[in-house]
């Protein structure tokens, strides 16, 4: 990026100019924005899987690019060291506590004009379990400090596509609730085992 080309000019090496940045960033968008386009035309591509990428690339930046997102890890992996360092831990928890409330309304207006529907019991059921599941098998530690928003797409994309599978083998609902609560398991208790591991080795 721009930042990575500033640094590598201050120190005397080769990088790419700016003008070839924005160029290259624009050829990017404009790719992207015309297969969007095209496959939007007549092939049921709708407009919020479109907000939706946009929301994930929005929160990656913020996450990786702001001082804000490297707080955010900082006050997940470490708290009290956070504090030290001078971040304003309350203001990063409530500020995400926000954001994450902020972040379910949009999911369930995305959900509701889906289904062009909602009522009282709307969000219920397994919505939940895979929210969870799909940040856990993405990466983010329910202990804190790690986890990328493409990462927890992927781990929505895993989720989904269980959940498909088991509806196309005409399975109980039962027993998707048992298999995406083993995987939820598996991925934590291999968390839980990675955080050991990094901790007995001075590296968490």
């Amino acid at each position: 990026g721009a930042a990575r080309a500033a640094e590598r000019r201050r120190s005397g090496l080769a990088a790419a100019s700016r003008r070839l940045l924005a160029g290259r960033s624009l050829a990017l968008l404009a790719g992207l924005g015309a297969a969007v386009w095209y496959l939007n035309r007549d092939r049921g591509v709708g407009w919020m899987f479109v907000f939706f990428l946009a929301l994930v690339l929005v929160l990656h930046y913020v996450l990786s690019r702001t001082s804000f997102g490297k707080s955010m890890y900082a006050v997940g992996g470490n708290m009290e060291a956070a504090r030290r360092a001078g971040v304003d831990v309350k203001a990063v928890l409530t500020t995400a506590f926000v954001l994450c409330t902020t972040l379910a309304c949009v999911g369930g207006m995305l959900s509701a004009s889906r289904l062009a529907a909602a009522n009282q019991s709307s969000g219920g059921g397994d919505v939940n379990l895979n929210a969870i599941a799909a940040a856990v098998i993405g990466g983010t530690s329910l202990f804190g400090g790690r986890g990328t928003a493409f990462a927890a797409l992927l781990g929505v994309l895993v989720i989904q596509s269980i959940s498909s599978g088991l509806t196309l083998l005409n399975l109980d609902s039962a027993y998707r609730f048992m298999v995406t609560g083993g995987v939820l398991l598996l991925a934590v208790s291999l968390d839980a085992v990675a955080r050991r591991s990094r901790v007995s080795h001075g590296r968490a």
